[in-house]
């Protein structure tokens, strides 16, 4: 971003990898946050990931850790560790993904890290809550989308009747906005007075209350009115119609909106009918409405469907691959996607922030680091920054 960045002078030390944590540095890098990455000498494992151009800079790792800087340290050692306690003393935030145990045998649990720099915002992203049995189970997506709901979800609307995850690492990344927006906080909160505080963000309960924002339901009362579930998104037939050209999303919702439709397709009468004529019938109706749809949508192309619906209002976007969206006319329009150019890895895609602030515009600053390439200009920074402290202290004990 050009002009002053939402989080300029803000300095994060970010101990983790892959995905999940290194999407929350993504996101307050993008807002302009000092982000120095720190990693071990085999590197953060997203690295290696294929198709590449070259060793350690997949496709993914050059999007999600752009605005970055790596420092590689073994923490293994003494030195590193030494470094590490300088950087932590140097920073406004400290986010590590590791689990309890594992952070605490480093050597860096919330009360060692508060000796180092009392007013830092210590923030653990963990798999599970720290109090809890499964606090030193491994999580990864997979076992969240389990153990959340969401895989035992899909098996209520699939043609199997089977578990089945989402085709996308979804917890991970709800996780990684929930470092984000916590970290935000208790910046925020720090600057009003309240000083430095531990944040603990669990993956899998966060996916809980994602997943059960719409399903609680009847679930929601004690004793319970239902089932969890909400009748609307657990249609079987809630899915892209295939349209005379392709598939698209139909989707009316209003009342207004399935009068619109039901003129479009000719039957005017069920506008009148008691079952599909008010929402809160409807909803529980919703089958016949989408068995519907689905007997109509190959009667027109996309373009025909996309026509009346934005006309009448009413919610409708033909299926999109990925492939597709670089040259979708409102992707353009917004510049979604530009062109980069790394120094070592050349042309790439580069995704802008999708984030807009009135007082920054967004760039790329720094495109994503070589593993530890900015380690000695950060190491030989704490020593200037600590030098030039020492020199101060002596003057005012003179």
């Amino acid at each position: 971003m050009t002009g002053q960045r939402p989080l300029s002078g803000v300095r994060i030390i970010d101990l983790t990898n892959v995905i999940m944590g290194p999407f929350a540095t993504h996101i307050l890098a993008d807002m302009g946050a000092d982000v120095i990455k720190i990693e071990s000498p085999d590197g953060d494992s997203l690295r290696a990931y294929k198709p590449s151009r070259s060793d350690n800079m997949s496709g993914v790792f050059l999007h999600l850790n752009r605005n970055k800087k790596s420092v590689v340290l073994d923490l293994k050692s003494e030195d590193g560790c030494l470094a590490l306690d300088r950087l932590i003393a140097s920073a406004d935030v400290f986010v590590h993904a590791l689990r309890p145990k594992a952070i605490s045998r480093l050597g860096y649990p919330p009360a060692r890290v508060r000796e180092l720099n009392p007013d830092i915002i210590y923030c653990g992203a963990y798999g599970f809550s720290t109090d809890g049995p499964y606090a030193d189970k491994a999580a990864y997506d997979d076992i969240i989308q389990a153990g959340s709901g969401i895989a035992a979800m899909a098996a209520r609307v699939g043609d199997t009747g089977e578990p089945a995850y989402v085709p996308t690492v979804l917890c991970d990344k709800l996780g990684g906005q929930a470092i984000a927006y916590s970290i935000l906080a208790a910046l925020f909160a720090r600057e009003r007075g309240a000083g430095g505080q531990d944040i603990e963000v669990p993956m899998f309960e966060t996916s809980i209350e994602f997943m059960l924002l719409e399903h609680l339901g009847g679930f929601a009362f004690e004793p319970s009115l239902g089932r969890p579930g909400f009748s609307r998104v657990l249609s079987k037939f809630r899915k892209p119609f295939k349209t005379a050209d392709g598939y698209c999303c139909i989707l009316p919702y209003s009342d207004r909106n399935w009068e619109s439709f039901y003129d479009f397709v000719g039957r005017s009468e069920l506008a009148k009918d008691p079952r599909y004529s008010r929402l809160g019938v409807r909803v529980q109706n919703i089958d016949d409405l989408y068995s519907l749809i689905e007997r109509e949508a190959p009667k027109y192309t996309n373009d025909q469907w996309v026509s009346f619906c934005d006309e009448h209002s009413v919610p409708c976007m033909p299926v999109l691959s990925i492939e597709d969206l670089p040259q979708d006319p409102h992707v353009q329009a917004v510049g979604m996607f530009t062109t980069g150019e790394h120094p070592t890895e050349g042309a790439y895609k580069v995704i802008r922030s999708p984030i807009r602030f009135s007082g920054s515009q967004f760039t790329v600053a720094r495109h994503a680091p070589a593993l530890g390439q900015d380690t000695e200009e950060i190491l030989a920074e704490i020593e200037a920054l600590e030098f030039r402290k020492s020199k101060t202290i002596r003057k005012e004990s003179v």
